[in-house]
């Protein structure tokens, strides 16, 4: 698994309104500014995150986003694979992204990719934004 620049970005707009949380709405060029993200980069992450119920937004002068849930409700692995998809090193071994590919010819390596799959799933899946905050 290789984050791409989306989850990274995300992560780091997520974590700042963590942070912030007593703030009602914050807005997409005070969180920009203060993680050093692209304004119209993070636009289009926010947007793909309030499709994934993970932030919510108030349009207008005193407008701006907010998390959706609590932070200890908002796992890194709902993040990234709302971005990547699969958190597992090879399609081969996803549990949710399955695709064939050429590394199920060798038994001995779908074990190990097996394994960092379950390791880094856990990880992600029992890792909030409270915990990372």
């Amino acid at each position: 698994m290789k984050l791409t620049a989306r989850s990274e970005y995300a992560l780091l707009a997520l974590v700042y309104l963590a942070r912030n949380s007593d703030i009602s709405h914050i807005t997409v060029e005070t969180i920009a500014r203060a993680q050093g993200i692209p304004p119209r980069f993070l636009e289009q992450i926010l947007l793909s995150l309030k499709r994934a119920h993970v932030v919510k937004s108030v349009k207008g002068q005193r407008g701006g986003y907010s998390l959706a849930r609590q932070p200890a409700e908002i796992f890194l692995a709902d993040v990234i694979r709302v971005f990547d998809g699969a958190l597992a090193p090879t399609e081969s071994v996803s549990e949710n992204f399955y695709e064939t590919t050429p590394v199920e010819k060798e038994k001995g390596l779908l074990r190990v990719f097996k394994d960092i799959r379950d390791y880094t799933s856990q990880k992600m899946e029992t890792t909030s934004l409270a915990d990372v905050v």
